[in-house]
């Protein structure tokens, strides 16, 4: 990860939170928000992580960050969990995920949600969720399964089978009750426009990290 990715993933995820990205708005929710300021540190561990130099030097200081941060507001977000552009925590509080879990673009989450892993079965691995999903409060995504893109799913959810493009989904197990997507609870996401001057050439997407940095980074 180059300073200029870092740059953009950090301003990215204000802006799906803010609309703007101005120093005072950074600063603002930086200080009040918890959600935001455990992603800054997140994005900021995984690019110290990425960096050698740095690596070496402050990456234990960033886990001892991070660790602490996740006991205070209740957020254990693994550092090498591919996580794209405009992340948004929704609010605080019993969020884990998993450090096989791969996430798209524009993704919201709320409290109390688990994106983890299962251990046997046909479905042992940790999800692949898509762009612009709504994750709702008390969700649980399990197992190697896919999220498509502009889904919504239900609090209180739990999901362990595939969900197609659009749905929206509810229960134990989830269901798919409509067709209607995310529309209205993923908002925010003209920050490509917006951010254009700021943007990178390239912004590694979660699968492409994966398949970038391979199975040795799993051990970080």
């Amino acid at each position: 990860m180059t300073f200029s990715e870092l740059l953009f993933l950090v301003r990215s995820d204000l802006y799906r939170r803010a609309g703007t990205v101005s120093a005072r708005t950074f600063l603002r929710h930086y200080f009040i928000e918890p959600g935001f300021k455990y992603g800054f540190w997140l994005r900021v561990r995984q690019f110290v992580a990425s960096r050698p130099l740095l690596r070496i030097l402050f990456l234990p200081v960033m886990k001892l960050v991070m660790l602490q941060l996740g006991f205070k507001y209740g957020i254990m977000i693994a550092g090498v969990a591919r996580i794209g552009p405009g992340f948004y925590i929704c609010h605080f509080g019993g969020i884990w995920i998993s450090n096989e879990a791969v996430i798209g673009r524009n993704v919201n989450i709320s409290q109390d949600v688990t994106i983890g892993v299962t251990c046997r079965g046909k479905r042992q691995g940790a999800p692949v969720i898509g762009d612009n999903v709504y994750i709702g409060p008390g969700a649980k995504v399990i197992g190697r399964i896919r999220v498509g893109n502009n889904v919504a799913i239900g609090a209180n959810s739990l999901v362990c089978r595939d969900v197609p493009d659009n749905a929206v989904v509810v229960g134990v197990p989830a269901r798919i009750i409509s067709m209607h997507g995310a529309a209205g609870y993923v908002n925010n996401t003209d920050y490509d426009v917006v951010l254009a001057p700021a943007k990178p050439d390239i912004v590694p997407q979660p699968v492409e990290l994966m398949e970038k940095e391979g199975p040795a980074e799993a051990g970080r």
